[in-house]
């Protein structure tokens, strides 16, 4: 029971030391660029049914998971203000970008307070980056489960979006199902090459991509 507790000690202190090497306190503003992070919501939705506003019927496809302060040098800040209070009407403006209202807050604790502007600026600039992909048609809301490789979902990607850079978009999976696409945008909203570590860690098979009905 000793050996198991100590085993399980470790395992916690590798994975808080994996966090921190990524993580870098900083001031607000101080960044490179964003990384504009889409979640595949019907993935999601299989485990969290309960989620209704997500997952109660909406037949929702990408929607918006967080738009990320990163550094070029791989590392990212967060939690940069300890004062991350939302006036109530920028959480009504929130509520509008992001899928659920507990998702919006947690971004603009962890994300928002560093991106150097108020949450009212943060939320708009989240809803004017959405505005700057445009997502494929094939994942409009599909009615029928898919399967493809994290190459064909990149390639729609790039079809839809002609002057996306071939380095600008990676394709994340929980395991063989397609979790989240997340691009890299300029300050400026334009896209981007990524900085170093923004990969994709899916295999090279055929991912399960879920419905939304």
């Amino acid at each position: 029971m000793i050996k198991q507790l100590r085993q399980l000690f470790a395992a916690v202190l590798c994975c808080l030391a994996c966090v921190c090497a990524h993580a870098d306190s900083a001031a607000p503003g101080q960044f490179d660029y964003y990384l504009l992070s889409l979640s595949w919501s019907p993935s999601y939705c299989l485990t969290h049914q309960q989620d209704r506003r997500q997952c109660g019927g909406m037949g929702l496809g990408f929607v918006l998971h967080g738009l990320w302060p990163q550094f070029d040098s791989g590392r990212y800040p967060q939690y940069c203000e300890s004062r991350s209070d939302l006036p109530g009407q920028a959480a009504a403006l929130g509520q509008t970008v992001y899928p659920s209202a507990r998702l919006m807050q947690h971004e603009w604790e962890s994300h928002g307070t560093c991106s150097g502007l108020d949450a009212m600026n943060y939320f708009k600039t989240a809803d004017r980056a959405l505005a700057v992909v445009q997502v494929p048609a094939m994942f409009e809301a599909p009615r029928h489960n898919m399967t493809l490789t994290r190459l064909q979902i990149a390639a729609a990607f790039h079809a839809a979006n002609p002057t996306l850079p071939d380095d600008a978009l990676t394709v994340i999976c929980n395991r063989e199902q397609l979790s989240e696409v997340r691009i890299c945008l300029t300050r400026e909203l334009t896209v981007r090459g990524c900085g170093r570590g923004v990969r994709s860690n899916c295999p090279d098979v055929a991912l399960q991509v879920p419905s939304s009905r």
